[in-house]
């Protein structure tokens, strides 16, 4: 009774005609866990596993001669009875510019919406799900966990667990040092209209152009602007680097660390908040989660937060702890 993946080709109207001209169909893996075919009377719980910047579902797949990719973790946390047998949803949120942070913005389309009114409705339709908040969880990492906090949060009728491994937050810290090395590469092209013209084609990919894609694509996400050139306005002057104030403060409206208060009912009633970073994380997002817990503490709010001696890149093992936490906090009989 193996597992198998089935690709969901997913056309999605809502993501039609979007800004960035990205498109509308989608590849969408889902894990279909053992005894899923022979077991037919069966429903089983629904994890949503959201890919990283410049990640999408299908790179949860990818063979790696460094570790496992999702089917053989999935397969041994089932086989070991670490995790109950669940569907593994993957989806697909990526734009032009690396990724949608899960969220709906006028500059890259309503992948939120996507998410919430179209992908779960056709996984619940299209599968043997436990069609409950309480048997669904939304799994991310880096950006991807920052959707699935967000998510969350918004949508705590849908979601009633969540987890986030190095998730962005506490923007000062994960995205502001970046700023200087954004202007200097811009600079260096000549401007937005350089890097948005040939972002796929400029080498070297180094950490200035890296720092660059970045910060334009979270303000494509947090500070959208119908009316600005490419759809959206940076939070800074790139001749000057000198930040601006009413610009950032529409990323910090995203900041989950600031939402703590405006959530405070939803995040209560999730039957699983897990956070954890590395010690070592080069965007410092030990320090967000670390920010973000204590207010849920101070609010009487429960969670698991942990801690890690590594980086932010290549800790995939770390899922085992959220998918086996997740296992435990699921209302499954």
């Amino acid at each position: 009774m193996p597992s198998r993946i089935v690709i969901e080709s997913f056309h999605s109207p809502i993501l039609a005609g979007n800004p960035l001209g990205d498109p509308a169909r989608r590849d969408i893996p889902v894990y279909l866990p053992p005894g899923y075919d022979e077991e037919r009377a069966r429903r089983y719980p629904v994890v949503y596993l959201l890919a990283g910047f410049n990640g999408r579902g299908t790179t949860f797949l990818n063979d790696t001669v460094w570790d496992e990719n999702i089917v053989q973790r999935l397969d041994r946390l089932i086989g070991s009875g670490t995790m109950r047998p669940a569907i593994v949803v993957m989806p697909d949120c990526l734009t032009r510019l690396g990724g949608s942070q899960y969220i709906n913005s006028s500059a890259t389309g309503r992948y939120e919406d996507h998410l919430v009114q179209e992908l779960v409705p056709h996984i619940d339709r299209s599968y043997r799900t436990l069609d409950s908040r309480d048997c669904r969880a939304v799994v991310g990492k880096s950006s991807g966990g920052y959707g699935a906090l967000m998510l969350a949060m918004r949508h705590p009728g849908i979601f009633g667990l969540t987890a986030s491994h190095s998730g962005d937050l506490y923007f000062e810290l994960c995205y502001k040092p970046a700023f200087v090395a954004c202007a200097r590469e811009l600079a260096r092209l000549g401007g937005i209209d350089r890097l948005m013209r040939d972002l796929h084609t400029i080498r070297p990919r180094d950490a200035g152009y890296r720092a660059a894609v970045n910060t334009l694509a979270m303000a494509s996400c947090y500070s959208p602007d119908p009316q600005a050139p490419h759809g959206f306005v940076l939070p800074f002057d790139p001749h000057s680097c000198e930040l601006d104030e009413a610009v950032w403060r529409r990323w910090l409206e995203w900041d989950p660390v600031h939402l703590v208060d405006e959530y405070r009912r939803a995040l209560a009633s999730l039957r699983l908040i897990y956070l954890d970073a590395g010690t070592k994380d080069e965007f410092n997002l030990q320090y967000g989660a670390r920010i973000f817990c204590e207010k849920l503490r101070q609010r009487g709010i429960p969670f698991v937060h942990e801690e890690f001696d590594d980086s932010h890149l290549n800790i995939p093992y770390r899922f085992d702890a959220s998918f086996a936490a997740i296992s435990q906090a699921m209302a499954v009989d």
